[in-house]
């Protein structure tokens, strides 16, 4: 089997690799994926199932209650360091969400405006600056019903303040994705 790309923990107890390019590329911050990171938000590539092969070791999985959707998300992690490498998710059952900085090289893939995401605005910290012309949601870029929310774009990188989250509040509710 040919694999595009490698990636592992940081302890190198397991290793894993994808066979194609990832669907959809989602810059979330949403609360769970700050404390999921530590940071700002997750960059996390999506994969169909199949396309996803652990090559050594067993992660341990940590399953966790969305407070969005009630669905359970599945966290498989390394044990022995600690590192998240990809989730499961009961909401979506075809794809692997990939932690994008365990690949060996996080810059393999490219990152397009049609497959790139920012979710959450209504929670991202002040001072993240969102890039032009990408699309961004004020919460999940799908409802809870699997149709989709409008995004916004912005004609030039655009810095997270109050303002701009009051702003996309108004932009959601007119759109009806709250």
């Amino acid at each position: 089997m040919e694999f595009l790309a490698e990636g592992g923990c940081l302890c190198g107890s397991i290793r894993y690799a994808v066979k194609s390019e990832p669907e959809f590329i989602i810059n979330c911050a949403c609360s769970f994926c700050q404390r999921f990171t530590g940071g700002h938000y997750l960059v996390e590539t999506l994969f169909p199932l199949d396309d996803l092969t652990v090559l050594s070791g067993t992660p341990k999985t940590y399953d966790h209650k969305s407070e969005g959707s009630g669905k359970i998300i599945h966290i498989h992690f390394c044990e022995d360091c600690g590192t998240k490498l990809f989730m499961t998710f009961e909401r979506y059952d075809d794809i692997y969400g990939v932690s994008t900085g365990t690949f060996d090289n996080p810059n393999w893939f490219p990152r397009h405006r049609d497959t790139t995401k920012y979710f959450y605005i209504s929670q991202m910290p002040d001072g993240v600056v969102l890039p032009a012309g990408y699309d961004v949601f004020y919460g999940h870029g799908l409802k809870l019903d699997g149709t989709h929310n409008t995004p916004q774009r912005f004609d030039s990188p655009t810095e997270v303040t109050p303002a701009l989250r009051k702003a996309a509040l108004e932009f959601a509710r007119k759109n009806e994705e709250i």
